[in-house]
């Protein structure tokens, strides 16, 4: 599917110069609900952990799946109160870090989210449309696990579709509604990044998020890899760029799931809180499920 007639979009829907893309459907009354989640207080991190490594030479992160997202040298700052002192590099997109991806991260057709150039969105002193900005002030919203690995790690040939997750809806006892957090657990956090073929969701998948109105989706897998052959990846692809759905990627889903099947709800307030740092095409981003 090359035709983006065909493929569920948002460009347009809130104004030529929005920047919060879906973000846009998580009004006052979906955080109010989200609110009304929280009846335990119990908590659940989403983000896989760091280690930093020793700085390397040269001018961005590697993405090699051996090596730290974050690199890190630690100095004598000379004073007797506050003795040392760290400087890191970050690469936000690393394929090891939890993070969020702005909607100036992707391209279609030399444009961003929504339908801005890409030469008036971005340069190499920043973006300027479309970044990070756009989370200065957070991100609180209902969220919702869909688990298809209680059984084990989703099959590397298997594509979730739309019927899949209406089932993982029944199964679970939960629906997605509108300015929901979509949660998407694979089983695939310790063997994600070795290079090999994995499974994701498909095209379908995404325009039943864009029918229920999901907010924003965060998963320990997105998008099949390799993606099918003549067709956009469906996340990244569609979702961020057309739609404007932010994405969380490099969740690690596994305590959650263990957490809900424990409580036996699937639902939760959704937390993303990332850095204040504006002009970014990600960030590292610890998301927290308050039950």
């Amino acid at each position: 599917m090359n035709n983006t007639d065909d493929l569920p979009g948002n460009w347009g829907r809130w104004g030529d110069d929005d920047e919060l893309g879906t973000l846009n459907l998580i009004t006052d009354e979906v955080r109010a609900r989200a609110a009304r989640e929280v009846r335990t207080g119990r908590s659940v991190s989403l983000a896989v952990p760091i280690e930093p490594a020793p700085v390397y030479s040269g001018p961005f992160g590697p993405q090699s799946a051996e090596i730290s997202p974050v690199q890190q040298v630690v100095a004598y700052t000379g004073s007797p109160a506050f003795a040392t002192a760290d400087v890191i590099t970050v690469t936000n997109h690393h394929t090891k870090s939890t993070h969020l991806d702005a909607l100036a991260h992707i391209v279609h057709d030399g444009k961003v989210y929504p339908g801005r150039p890409l030469g008036e969105a971005v340069s190499m002193g920043g973006v300027r449309h479309g970044s990070t900005t756009a989370f200065a002030a957070g991100i609180v919203t209902r969220g919702v696990l869909l688990d298809f690995a209680a059984d084990g790690p989703v099959p590397v040939d298997r594509s979730i579709t739309a019927q899949d997750l209406e089932a993982a809806e029944e199964r679970h006892g939960v629906r997605v509604e509108s300015g929901d957090a979509l949660v998407v657990r694979f089983g695939w956090v310790e063997t994600r990044y070795r290079g090999n073929p994995s499974p994701g969701v498909d095209i379908d998948a995404v325009r039943w998020m864009h029918d229920r109105g999901v907010s924003l989706y965060a998963g320990d897998l997105g998008d099949a890899h390799p993606p099918q052959f003549g067709s956009p990846s469906a996340l990244h692809g569609v979702a961020l760029p057309l739609m404007g759905m932010p994405l969380i990627d490099a969740v690690d889903a596994d305590e959650l799931a263990s957490v809900c099947a424990e409580l036996g709800r699937y639902s939760f307030m959704f937390v993303a809180a990332p850095p204040r740092i504006h002009g970014l095409t990600g960030v590292p981003v610890n998301p927290v499920a308050l039950f």
